[in-house]
Formats: structure tokens, C-alpha cells, sequence
């Protein structure tokens, strides 16, 4: 149900995602320069990996000694809007195709972080990751790493169809409102350490 409910959205709205995209492409080459797409492996079900794809918000900007800048000097405005509205994460919807992801679940996070997450952390790939989920809603990037796991493990425990529409809709909200896009003194978030 949950695989076929991604699949009637992400083909329903196909011509107007693919519309969407192509002007994103061209705003995103035209601020920001090649390559348009940042692609970057993350975990996904049962930890297996995958190449997740997003819009690019950030520039190639680097010091000196040829090393990237620090994030919040290479986010730009225009990065900063791509990312308060989620539209750098329409590129994923094709990992939602592909059955990688799904609309609704934890989301996918970096390979390093796996040695660093306890039994009921590591519980967050008993499911597909999703573009939104549970945590999305109710923080987003503006609530600790303990509170994003108690909430993706709530989920996982709760999960059913009604429960993703409800997570789509309250997730319009969101994107209108651009809430918890960023952590306090971080351009996003800070990086996990471990608990």
C-alpha cells in the first residue's frame, strides 16, 4: 500500500514536478554554477546505501589552500530559498521511483554515521527514509539529534497510510512557513557525534 500510495503521487504529479525542475535547473546553473545536482550517498533500508540526488545550494567557493569554505559562507540567498521551501529535494522523488525511498520516512542520512548510532538509533533503516517524515514535521533541522531518533523510532513503531497523508499535509505547512530549515548557529545542522 505504502510503495503503491509513492507511486500513484510521484507519476500524478509527474509533468508538473519535471516542469518545476527544469526552471530550478536553469535558476540553480544560472546562481550557482555546475553541476546542478549534488549527489551523495546516504543509508537507506535495512543500511544498505544508495546515491540520493538533491538541486545544489551551495557554491564551490574555496580558500586558499584549495579547501571548501565552511558551509555557511557558501550558502547563498538563493541556496538559503531553495532549501526554506524543500525544493532542493525534488531530485529525490526519482529515488522514490526507483523504490530507494519513499515520500514518508526517516531521512536518509551519511554512511559515517553508522558505528556512531546505539540499538534504538540504528532502528531508523527498519523502513525506507523518506523525503519527509515524522521529525520533518515536528522540528525539522531546529531540534537535537535525540529528539529527530525518538521521533523517526515513533514512526517506525506507528507507521500506516493515514499516518503518511497526515505527515504530506502537515508538511505543506511546513514548506510554506520554512520552519526549522536551520539549527541555531548552523547554516543547517550540526553533525552528529554520537550518544
Amino acid at each position: 500500500m505504502k510503495r503503491a500510495l509513492d507511486l500513484i503521487i510521484v507519476i500524478t504529479f509527474l509533468p508538473f514536478v519535471l516542469l518545476t525542475c527544469l526552471l530550478i535547473a536553469m535558476l540553480v546553473k544560472i546562481n550557482l554554477g555546475s553541476p546542478v545536482l549534488f549527489r551523495q550517498t546516504r543509508i537507506g533500508l535495512n543500511g544498505e546505501k544508495f546515491d540520493m540526488f538533491k538541486f545544489r545550494t551551495m557554491s564551490e567557493e574555496k580558500d586558499s589552500k584549495g579547501d571548501l569554505l565552511p558551509d555557511s559562507n557558501r550558502l547563498k540567498k538563493f541556496g538559503i530559498f531553495l532549501r526554506s521551501k524543500s525544493l532542493d529535494e525534488l531530485p529525490e522523488l526519482w529515488n522514490v521511483f526507483k523504490g530507494e525511498m519513499s515520500l514518508v520516512g526517516p531521512r536518509p542520512l551519511l554512511p559515517e554515521y553508522l558505528p556512531l548510532y546505539n540499538t534504538s538509533q540504528m532502528r531508523r533503516h527498519e523502513v525506507l527514509p523518506g523525503i519527509t517524515g515524522w521529525s520533518q514535521i515536528n522540528g525539522r533541522n531546529a531540534i537535537s539529534w535525540n529528539k529527530k531518533f525518538d521521533l523517526d523510532i515513533w514512526y517506525i513503531d506507528h507507521h500506516s497510510i493515514w499516518l503518511d497523508m497526515k505527515i504530506l499535509f502537515l508538511t505543506i505547512g511546513k514548506i510554506l512557513t520554512g520552519d526549522g530549515v536551520n539549527q541555531t548557529n548552523h547554516a543547517t545542522t550540526e553533525k552528529f557525534n554520537g550518544h
